[in-house]
């Protein structure tokens, strides 16, 4: 039998942190001395000692390592759990490279002088215009490609010729945020005419007039351009007439860097 200092050596395991799995049950020693309280374990026990520590570095808590033991011999049973913490991680891992984005792009922008901050927000009308168009609802926001999957596919046969130029934009129909269910509709502009389709609608949009801003990069940045176009509209004398739409002069269609997108983020509004 090994000692307790002998045992956290060879495993690799602090002699506090075994105290801890004694009291929970996790790996208790072979023996504790009645007169002295000294605890001594087996050489048999360093595979577990192994185990429990390979699942912790894992990222697996002590009550989910315990429940592992219990099936540690059962392949599929272990696979599937692994395979669960496996898709948390990946999980976790998206939102901290999306949260690594998020400062970055804070820090960029706090090093830069107050004018180069500053989105410029212009007056602008959109004519008449004939478009293809998707409307549904999508899980969240950041699910709109399924419209444009959704257009391209149905309208691929129609071959259908851009307008020039041509506005590929995302109206959000929604009167509040949503974090789920969004109602959402692409819209490709076009020359000609042509029949719907199972799901597209071609269809006139009407004359629109906007304020708009150009976001320049990631679309980490659209709350600050949001921000601006916001403030431009309450200091000009203006309100806010309908629903938001995102223009994609340069989308992720066209470039898999994100630095390079191009989005016009526009509010219809007309004079109060």
């Amino acid at each position: 039998m090994l000692k307790i200092g002998d045992f956290s050596k060879l495993s690799r395991i602090s002699i506090r942190m075994l105290r801890h799995y004694d009291e929970i049950g996790l790996l208790r020693p072979v023996r504790i001395d009645p007169e002295s309280g000294y605890r001594y374990y087996s050489e048999n026990q360093l595979p577990a000692a192994g185990r429990i520590a390979a699942l912790k570095d894992m990222g697996f808590g002590l009550a989910a390592i315990g429940e592992i033991l219990g099936c540690y011999d059962e392949k599929q049973a272990l696979e599937r759990r692994l395979l669960v913490q496996r898709a948390e991680l990946q999980a976790q891992a998206r939102q901290t490279a999306y949260r690594l984005r998020l400062l970055d792009t804070a820090l960029e922008r706090l090093r830069k002088d107050d004018e180069a901050m500053q989105y410029d927000v212009t007056l602008k009308t959109f004519p008449e215009r004939y478009a293809a168009t998707v409307r549904m609802h999508i899980p969240v926001y950041e699910m709109e490609g399924m419209l444009w999957s959704l257009l391209v596919s149905e309208t691929a046969p129609l071959h259908l010729i851009p307008d020039d130029p041509c506005y590929c934009s995302v109206v959000f129909h929604d009167p509040e945020f949503k974090e789920s269910d969004v109602d959402a509709e692409a819209q490709k502009t076009v020359k000609g005419r042509y029949p719907d389709t199972e799901h597209v609608r071609f269809k006139m949009l009407p004359e629109v007039t906007v304020a708009s801003a150009i976001c320049r990069g990631s679309y980490d940045q659209m709350r600050g351009v949001m921000a601006a176009v916001a403030g431009w509209v309450t200091d000009n004398g203006y309100e806010f007439d309908g629903p938001a739409f995102n223009i994609y002069h340069v989308s992720p269609h066209e470039t898999s860097d994100p630095n390079e997108f191009v989005t016009e983020v526009c509010y219809p509004v007309r004079r109060k």
